[in-house]
């Protein structure tokens, strides 16, 4: 398949003739609702049996005579056997429940009853029957000790089915359950608060159900004196359990709380929503029981015992959630459709957790493919191109782990006498690469209210949801389709449609179009640096499926040769091109090529100049930035060492005595002190030590390395080629001296006590008459290299 082309609007379903329309739309619904001909009046339920003991299985059903009744098993049709028998009202009766388990006699399963009558066949929903059982106690009550006025707790654990009624006995005597100071909870909890002597005794725990009964060890409760009645912090001895419960049952949160004075017990949700009142109810001394839960009791409930008069408070929590058996918010409904035309079901269910959607039709179950779509999970049955074989009674079964519901709803498929046949001998011929030429033959009867053809068409990969269609004229026997994509399949059948309805589909014909080469990739250029660049595009996949993938070129635009070619696989998206001329402008080339040949170019012109000149821009920025740091450095440095002191700090620096080219290349002048000045410093001041400068001036130590001998006077003959070597003079800049570095091209005479001369064109902000004009400063500390 080659790779895409530039984008192209999608196709949509092109409207058919005018005459079509009206066999298009909705036939009308026949107003039966949900209860189709044939529907469950009553459906089995969950139940638990005792071996040996007769089971019950409701079912009724209501729906157009005559109806045959059925049951399975696990999915299977159960046998008519002696062993049950089916009732005239549909009900199955199993006279003596067999428990065998591993066995194949055994009778616990799942049941459903199936009715059928000569417009489907709907099942109900599943009934699970299970076997009575009741193991041994998995706790067993524990030994206690306790105070007077304290509380003693006992539990026992046991499973069961159906669940075990648990009961309590303090010596073998049924405890009184009127005591209010004995609460019972049904999960197999025995709470005593305000204990007293006479409580002490053995307890045990009894649990019965239709299949046995049991009783647990003894355990002893011995209650001891009276406490101390010191003081004693709230304490939770028992928090709430995580529960998960289905609607209408009852949640116990237990909690048990110590301390003295004696903790107020209260309950708050998590979520900071109310509990409400309404079969709400505390149980003992703060335990919460919740009647008849619903899906919005689901949430994390917070015990807290408080002690009286204060804020000091001690929590547990616990997390309960209620589940809800999936049930219909909309039922499917029955509808009559003319054959040929798109049948559509709808079906909403309910609970919690969310319910799975599966649909059955006449009691088998009906998954995606060929003309039947499920979308928007499951809840949406779509059956295109409808005929005799798909009248039947649908069913929806909405399930979770809560249970179980169904649905159903009759298609009806409406046949009208002296509808056309299905056209014949339809052919698809490839013309190019986004065309296929159609042709077919009238069909073979009742061609004479034929008002024209439908041609269906797909790519034979897309689901059957992504089919269009276009009208063709009666008197027309091929058609032209166009705006196809390159090197892709597609499928193709045709109806022909009367003012009665539409024909059956022909036969399904493939044709694949011609293959092309690949448009030009769009292509984008990044400079990475002064000799380096990235190429961007985008990968096309499809380009390796047919033996493609990408033709790099390159080439500096004054040469007549490309570099290249570079192949890249389709699935690379960029490229990068390194050690480039940095003054040359290149020229990149890009196409993607496949096995019907190579496609046309993308061309990029780039230039690295602006590069290598942002470059330097940017590098001259950081060493004019790093310049005028150091300077001011260099001043606060000299100031801070206070190598020499000026005497008079009144006066403002002089200007340069003399020529730049017959200063001293020793002494490093600040703000140009004049020649006398220094001498008299050096006659009446103490000199600085040269490593001490050193230290504070690398540079200035490195300049007074430069010649070791002493400073000779200006004047002093015995000096010559001072001029020549490399000088340091100290130019203002916006009130701070510049370290200057030159190197004289001339030698000059090094007498004399001049202004510094300044070239004609010494530039802008400069006097006009070729003076240094040296600022304003206070006096500062002038470092002096000395020859001693």
């Amino acid at each position: 398949m080659a790779a895409p082309r530039a984008a192209s609007p999608r196709r949509r379903p092109r409207l058919l003739l005018p005459l079509l329309l009206p066999l298009l739309l909705p036939a009308p619904s026949d107003g039966l609702g949900h209860s189709a001909e044939l529907a469950f009046a009553v459906e089995p339920s969950d139940d638990v049996a005792v071996p040996g003991q007769p089971v019950m299985l409701g079912c009724r059903v209501e729906g157009t005579p005559p109806v045959r009744i059925s049951w399975r098993k696990n999915g299977v049709e159960l046998p008519e056997s002696t062993h049950s028998t089916l009732l005239a009202n549909g009900s199955l009766m199993i006279h003596h429940f067999r428990l065998d388990p591993g066995g194949s006699l055994s009778d616990e399963g799942d049941y459903e009853c199936v009715a059928q009558n000569r417009f489907g066949l709907v099942v109900s929903r599943k009934a699970r029957i299970q076997a009575a059982t009741m193991s041994d106690f998995h706790v067993h009550p524990q030994a206690a000790v306790g105070e007077e006025g304290g509380v003693a707790r006992f539990q026992c654990q046991i499973h069961g089915l159906p669940k075990p009624l648990i009961t309590w006995e303090k010596n073998r005597v049924p405890i009184d359950t009127d005591n209010e100071r004995y609460t019972l909870l049904p999960k197999g909890v025995l709470q005593i608060t305000g204990l007293r002597a006479e409580d002490s005794g053995v307890f045990y725990c009894v649990a019965s159900n239709i299949a046995s009964v049991r009783v647990s060890h003894g355990a002893r409760l011995t209650v001891s004196g009276s406490g101390s009645g010191a003081y004693k912090e709230p304490t939770i001895l028992v928090g709430p359990e995580n529960l998960t419960l289905t609607v209408h049952q009852t949640a116990v949160l237990e909690c048990v709380a110590t301390g003295n004075p004696r903790p107020i017990v209260s309950w708050s949700r998590l979520d900071g929503r109310p509990i409400g009142v309404e079969g709400i109810q505390v149980l003992g001394t703060g335990n919460l029981i919740i009647s008849d839960v619903t899906v919005q009791h689901s949430g994390v409930y917070v015990c807290a015992a408080n002690r009286p008069g204060t804020r000091v408070r001690r929590t547990a929590q616990g997390r309960l959630v209620v589940q809800a058996p999936a049930e219909f918010v909309q039922h499917p409904q029955s509808i009559s459709r003319p054959a040929g035309t798109t049948a559509m079901f709808t079906c909403q269910a309910q609970g919690e957790p969310p319910p799975h959607v599966t649909w059955l039709k006449n009691g088998q179950v009906l998954g995606p493919g060929g003309h039947v779509r499920l979308k928007n999970n499951n809840s949406t049955l779509t059956i295109s191109g409808i005929g005799p074989e798909d009248e039947a009674i649908y069913q929806c079964v909405a399930e979770n782990s809560a249970g179980s519901s169904q649905a159903s709803a009759r298609l009806t498929v409406l046949w009208a006498e002296g509808l056309p046949g299905p056209p014949l001998n339809v052919r698809a011929v490839s013309v190019s690469s986004t065309e296929v030429r159609v042709s077919w033959n009238e069909p073979l009867v009742n061609t004479k209210e034929i008002i024209g053809y439908v041609l269906h068409i797909r790519k034979a990969a897309d689901p059957p949801e992504l089919e269009y269609q276009e009208a063709v004229s009666k008197s027309t026997f091929q058609h032209l389709v166009s705006d196809l994509e390159p090197s892709t399949a597609y499928s193709f059948y045709i109806k022909a449609y009367t003012p009665r309805g539409a024909s059956s589909a022909s036969t399904p014909t493939l044709a694949s179009t011609l293959g092309e080469a690949p448009a030009p990739p769009p292509l984008s250029v990044r400079v990475l640096g002064s000799s380096s660049l990235q190429l961007l595009w985008e990968p096309w996949p499809r380009l390796a499926q047919h033996e493609g993938g990408f033709k790099l070129f390159y080439r500096p635009a004054s040469k007549a040769s490309f570099t290249g070619p570079i192949l890249l696989p389709g699935t690379v998206s960029s490229y990068n091109l390194s050690r480039l001329d940095p003054t040359a402008v290149y020229e990149v080339k890009l196409l993607a090529y496949n096995q019907h040949g190579d496609g046309n170019a993308t061309v990029r012109f780039v230039s690295l100049r602006g590069a290598s000149e942002r470059t330097g821009i940017v590098i001259g920025i950081h060493i004019g930035v790093t310049c005028i740091i150091f300077c001011v450095l260099f001043l606060l440095f000299g100031q801070r060492g206070r190598v020499l002191l000026c005497k008079d700090v009144e006066n403002q620096l002089s200007p340069p005595q003399g020529p730049r080219s017959q200063r001293d290349p020793g002494i490093l002048a600040l703000n140009g002190a004049g020649r006398a000045e220094r001498g008299r410093l050096g006659r009446d001041e103490k000199r600085v030590d040269v490593k001490e400068l050193e230290q504070l001036f690398p540079l200035a130590g490195a300049a007074g390395q430069a010649d070791p001998r002493p400073n000779p006077r200006p004047t002093d003959p015995a000096a010559p080629g001072l001029c020549e070597e490399t000088q340091f003079s100290m130019l203002p800049l916006q009130g701070f001296g510049l370290l200057e570095e030159m190197t004289s091209e001339a030698k000059a005479p090094c007498a004399g006590s001049a202004a510094v001369p300044l070239p004609q064109d010494a530039g802008p902000g400069l006097p006009s008459d070729g003076q240094v004009a040296w600022p304003s400063m206070a006096p500062v500390a002038q470092p002096a290299l000395s020859g001693q």
